[in-house]
């Protein structure tokens, strides 16, 4: 057993050691999935959909009534108050609360107006999240073909490197069988340091540029990574009108300014509607308690007042003996404040702070009709109409923009698809040259010189090849970007 756990472990070191070593390989597509991940630039232009939703659940919240609640608590000092010469107020101190619920609706034609410019600027920002994400595979799409040619530089370096060494080793040959001479060695030996100093600057800019594409991933690099190459070019199928017809349909920035076109539209609606009624309801619901605490203040006025029932009814009782009338003396003597009574109270004032009384409800239907405010409504509308008009304009620029891109875009990967397929002649071309021209020196019958010649022949001649292939990718991201969505 203990063997066996040695062997797991030191096959799962082995494993990772393996992990941080390979370099892994990134395509296309991965990128542009991390980048939409990770990206920072591209996750703040997400909020504008955000703050788009929002507004339209506001807007539909305009047809719902707003609701407020309130809970409140009072204490009054118990001390009286004159007005011209009279007392007003109690003995006792007094604590009260209050409850209430107010609902309120206001709906008119605005009302309405703004539900639909509220969808129409989201459709606005949906379209400018399409936008983005365009733009954000434009750019990673941009740097990855960049870092893919600096790479592909970097390699035709490293074999130029390869090829100059053999140059050297040939002269060297040549020199020591009297075949060739010093001066050759010499130039062999710069021609090595030479391409030994290029082979280094293309490594650290294709190193340079790969970070850069890390950057616009919004991601740290992990390690070493290899990118797919992208060393293929194929015809375009595809024909300008059909490409034109799928521009106007799917260009997220046509549709943003489109939508925009019909938010502003709304916005007129909306302006006019300020010369139409508006209708407001409300309702209120409350309660209220009010306690003394001093519970023997309502005892005391209570007892006063049978007292003073019982002292009137002696009175009369002595009026209607004195007019022969039969005595009330019974009745009288049965007006008395008896301690149940005084618990009744003393029960009763306990409403503090929920045993609440409820008050009258109130039910409200207002309808007003806007007349004059000093031509403020005027001036609303005019700059309504003077936006939908600029947003018309917009529209109309943003179409002759796109139809300018897309054409130029088309034309310009139809150069560049034939430029590859000339590069690619002449690469071949400068190889067969080179090799020629390696033999031909190495029986004699050229000089170094030559030699030299050739070799820088065949590096432009590749150096251009590999430039054509990705202006070649690079016409296809532009030709995707200006129509808007990808076409491969």
């Amino acid at each position: 057993m203990r063997q066996l756990l040695t062997a797991l472990v030191v096959s799962a070191v082995a494993l990772t050691a393996s992990a941080q070593t390979a370099p892994s390989t990134l395509t296309l597509d991965d990128a542009v999935g991390i980048a939409k991940k990770n990206n920072p630039v591209y996750q703040q232009q997400l909020s504008g959909r955000t703050r788009a939703a929002l507004a339209l659940r506001s807007a539909y919240g305009a047809f719902m009534p707003s609701a407020d609640a309130s809970f409140g608590t009072g204490y009054r000092q118990g001390k009286q108050e004159f007005f011209g010469g009279v007392a007003f107020g109690a003995t006792s101190d007094i604590i009260s609360s209050n409850w209430g619920l107010n609902f309120n609706a206001r709906m008119s034609a605005a009302t309405v107006s703004e539900v639909r410019r509220a969808r129409a600027n989201m459709d606005a920002a949906e379209a400018d999240v399409a936008g983005a994400d365009v733009a954000l595979r434009a750019a990673v799409v941009t740097q990855f073909l960049t870092a893919l040619q600096t790479e592909a530089s970097a390699a035709l370096q490293d074999s130029l490197l390869k090829k100059v060494q053999l140059d050297l080793e040939l002269a060297k040959a040549k020199a020591g069988v009297g075949a060739g001479t010093t001066l050759d060695v010499k130039r062999a030996e710069v021609a090595v340091g030479q391409q030994q100093v290029a082979a280094l600057k293309a490594r650290n800019t294709a190193e340079v540029e790969q970070l850069k594409l890390f950057q616009q991933l919004g991601v740290a690099r992990p390690g070493p990574v290899q990118l797919v190459p992208m060393t293929t070019a194929t015809a375009p199928t595809f024909e300008l009108s059909e490409l034109l017809a799928n521009a106007r349909k799917s260009n997220p920035t046509l549709q943003g300014y489109q939508s925009r076109q019909n938010a502003a539209t709304m916005g007129v609606r909306s302006a006019k509607s300020a010369y139409t009624p508006t209708v407001s309801l409300g309702a209120q619901l409350g309660g209220y308690t009010t306690q003394y605490k001093n519970d023997d203040y309502l005892v005391a006025q209570a007892q006063n007042s049978v007292l003073g029932s019982q002292a009137s009814c002696f009175t009369t009782d002595s009026i209607r003996r004195g007019a022969g009338l039969s005595s009330i003396s019974a009745r009288c003597n049965a007006m008395t404040f008896t301690p149940a009574m005084a618990q009744g109270i003393r029960d009763g004032n306990k409403t503090f702070p929920f045993d609440f009384t409820s008050s009258p409800y109130n039910l409200s239907l207002t309808v007003s009709l806007p007349l004059f405010d000093r031509f403020g409504r005027e001036q609303r509308l005019q700059e309504a109409q003077i936006a939908r008009d600029n947003a018309r304009y917009d529209v109309r620029k943003q179409e002759l923009q796109l139809t300018a891109d897309v054409t130029s875009a088309w034309t310009s990967l139809q150069a560049a698809y034939r430029t590859v397929g000339l590069q690619e002649q002449n690469a071949a071309a400068a190889q067969e040259a080179l090799t020629l021209a390696q033999e031909r020196y190495r029986v004699g019958a050229s000089s170094f010189v030559e030699l030299v010649q050739a070799r820088n022949d065949y590096e432009r001649a590749s150096t251009d090849r590999i430039g054509a292939i990705y202006d070649y990718h690079r016409a296809w991201a532009a030709l995707e970007n200006a129509v808007g969505r990808p076409l491969r």
